[in-house]
């Protein structure tokens, strides 16, 4: 995996390097399968997000000055 993805973050492509921004395994947590390899900040942002799509859509909304509501 880590060959695969070139020892890079598979969100943001970032190299995962350095104490602070290892590459972590990701996975599902509700099938426990692995989905690939993430920085520490790609993957604390998506469980700071809950994996939850709607509410990451709606981030994507706001950060492109769409209404939300």
């Amino acid at each position: 995996m880590m060959d695969k993805q070139q020892g890079r973050c598979l969100l943001c492509g970032s190299e995962g390097s350095g104490k602070d921004n290892k590459l972590v395994v990701d996975h599902d947590h509700d099938t426990g399968e692995v989905r690939g390899l993430l920085c520490w900040s790609c993957n604390v942002g998506m469980g700071l997000f809950k994996e939850d799509i709607d509410l990451l859509q709606k981030v994507i909304k706001y950060i492109n000055r769409e209404s939300i509501e």
